[in-house]
């Protein structure tokens, strides 16, 4: 069990995501050519000051029960929502991903200055990228699994989610050594920078 740092992760920027994050839907919302050539600089902005970087370990489990999950390591998670997502598998992968401190110094400085549209976008921008950053972790992973006759759950779970609670999160922290990637933790198990996010996934054989 080696976590899998991800010091530089370059991806499409997903412009769709973004777009129905700022509330724009596809066919339906007509945005005027000004306003879009508007917005599509504030987006490629944001995009020159995120840092995407990353991490994943894949942790075999040792039993699943019905409001518990054992992990080979010796830890253990309490959440019947986690057991029951994880039912079947036989191995969970940990994931987790940060946009860096550039983008979130830059949607301070616009929300606390006179700026509010562009800090809304930067913040749109540098959350799609970093859940964008936990897609490419995981597209990564499944080739590898691929080789093995395995594969990865659909879907992701996250600490704060129902009963998985938010201090599982310090645990996942130190697992995945997020200080690697520049990511702090505070004592209320929020990840610093705010744009840094952790999850579990499922593996299948």
């Amino acid at each position: 069990m080696q976590v899998q740092i991800f010091s530089s992760i370059h991806i499409p920027l997903p412009l769709e995501a973004i777009y129905r994050r700022l509330g724009y839907k596809s066919g339906i919302t007509k945005i005027d050519e000004r306003k879009r050539e508007e917005i599509e600089r504030h987006i490629e902005y944001a995009a020159s000051l995120v840092c995407l970087k990353g991490a994943g370990l894949r942790v075999p489990l040792e039993r699943v029960e019905p409001t518990q999950v054992f992990l080979a390591t010796g830890a253990d998670i309490r959440s019947a929502k986690l057991a029951g997502f994880l039912k079947g598998c036989r191995e969970v992968l940990f994931v987790g991903s940060t946009a860096g401190s550039a983008v979130m110094d830059a949607i301070r400085g616009d929300i606390e200055g006179d700026d509010m549209t562009r800090g809304v976008v930067i913040d749109a921008v540098a959350s799609e990228m970093t859940d964008a950053a936990l897609d490419w972790i995981m597209g990564l992973f499944n080739r590898l699994l691929a080789r093995e006759n395995a594969r990865l759950t659909r879907a992701r779970f996250s600490a704060g989610y129902g009963d998985f609670l938010l201090e599982n999160q310090k645990m996942m922290y130190d697992m995945l050594e997020l200080g690697r990637i520049g990511v702090t933790i505070n004592e209320n198990c929020i990840l610093i920078p705010e744009k840094s996010v952790t999850a579990v996934v499922g593996i299948h054989a």
